[in-house]
């Protein structure tokens, strides 16, 4: 018999709940510090692609007060997030196989 997934977080986008709904699928997240680490790694991917459209409506780089180019301080958000996101993501090993009843990969 199969499992019903577990309930997505409300505070997800719409792009992280369907990543949970995946990752919950295919490699049977069930635990609560799995599902704690798989929350927190979509929270970071959100965080990581609000950034990114900072980045696009703004630009890479901002003026400061002398005129001088400085990073736009959405980089910084983008790839701690990103840093974050990957770092869940590697505490949950989904770098292995999913769990599959059939035959081949």
């Amino acid at each position: 018999m199969k499992k019903s997934t577990p309930k997505s977080p409300p505070s997800l986008s719409a792009a992280a709940k369907a990543w949970w709904v995946k990752l919950t699928t295919e490699y049977e997240l069930e635990d609560a510090a799995g599902l704690l680490l798989l929350e927190t790694a979509l929270q970071a991917f959100d965080r990581m692609h609000e950034a990114r459209a900072l980045i696009k409506k703004h630009g890479a780089v901002t003026l400061d007060r002398f005129e001088q180019l400085r990073p736009n301080p959405a980089t910084t958000i983008e790839r701690d997030s990103r840093a974050a996101m990957l770092g869940a993501l590697k505490a949950l090993n989904l770098d292995l196989e999913p769990l599959r009843d059939g035959v081949g990969r």
